[in-house]
């Protein structure tokens, strides 16, 4: 059968094995079925059983065990509880609890079975609705560069994670999977007000202008943001405060950014606050001349220098 326009996987995966994260929805089981038409990729389905909505969860972990079985897929299908019987210091936010326990559950898989990542169903709709969630809590994580959205390819704990769907509609999917006969499960807490990105999905989905034009919004700033990492420069291992001082604030951030991450700083800690944190140490001769940063990272100035005490492993 012939793939509607605009469902290439374009420019990834690369050949090779790869997890693919599979919820039992539309959108993740539209990305398995399109990885398992190319000959090139060997794949491994990967569930995470939250068990939040009772029977409903346990039958979407069933539909995958059987849809996995049914292609001819290797699959992991573990429990939320099995995972944080095992784990310290979860996050006590739920959502950023459960995105903490998939991205250990991808972690173990890919390192067990020697894979090259993770393939997520993220799509347009999806970039959207996170650009858009982003504007309305101030700019993103990063300032206007944190508009650009989610990367087709980005890495968390040493893990390459790839989304070759950013280019595809949610409605497209759907179509696909209908043309294919293939079924899928519903999350009827996907229905839910509770949640404010459900809110903005249903309001953007009558405005598919205003969806395109958030999304060329992102592509601006992630054009951004690439200029801001290329022109950036890098920090010596004790560099002057001026050498930081004297950048522009975004450029300054960056290069912050890339010091800390290189001494042990762990990267999703550091938010524009923590930036802005050592720019000032930098910058104000009146700020406290020995701080902690995260990661345990130990930051000192003295005589107009800046250097890092990185913690032992």
């Amino acid at each position: 059968m012939s793939e509607p326009s605009g469902l290439d996987l374009r420019p990834i995966p690369a050949s090779g094995a790869w997890a693919v994260g599979v919820s039992g929805g539309a959108d993740s089981v539209a990305l398995l079925l399109l990885m398992s038409r190319r000959p090139d990729l060997s794949l491994h389905v990967v569930h995470l059983d939250h068990q939040t909505r009772g029977r409903a969860s346990t039958e979407d972990a069933k539909f995958v065990t059987e849809l996995s079985e049914a292609m001819g897929l290797p699959s992991t299908i573990a429990k939320r509880d099995q995972l944080e019987n095992q784990l310290s210091d979860l996050p006590a936010n739920p959502s950023a609890r459960y995105r903490a326990l998939r991205m250990e559950l991808f972690t173990r898989v890919v390192e067990r079975e020697n894979l090259q990542g993770v393939a997520l169903a993220h799509h347009a709709d999806d970039q959207a609705e996170t650009i858009l969630l982003r504007l309305l809590r101030g700019e993103g994580p990063a300032g206007p560069g944190g508009l650009g959205g989610m990367s087709p390819i980005s890495k968390m704990r040493g893990i390459t994670l790839i989304r070759p769907l950013l280019h595809v509609g949610r409605q497209t999917l759907r179509e696909y999977l209908r043309e294919s006969g293939q079924v899928w499960r519903e999350d009827r807490s996907n229905q839910s007000d509770q949640y404010q990105r459900n809110r903005i999905r249903r309001w953007l989905c009558d405005r598919p202008d205003l969806r395109d034009s958030i999304l060329e919004l992102g592509r601006t700033c992630g054009q951004y943001a690439k200029w801001i990492r290329a022109n950036a420069p890098d920090l010596a291992d004790a560099f002057s405060c001026r050498s930081l001082s004297r950048l522009p604030a975004m450029l300054a951030r960056q290069s912050a950014r890339r010091w800390l991450i290189a001494r042990g700083s762990p990267a999703e800690e550091l938010n524009p606050p923590v930036l802005e944190r050592l720019r000032q140490m930098a910058a104000d001769a009146a700020t406290p001349g020995r701080q902690q940063f995260p990661g345990g990272l130990k930051v000192r100035r003295s005589s107009g220098r800046i250097s890092g005490e990185i913690p032992p492993s």
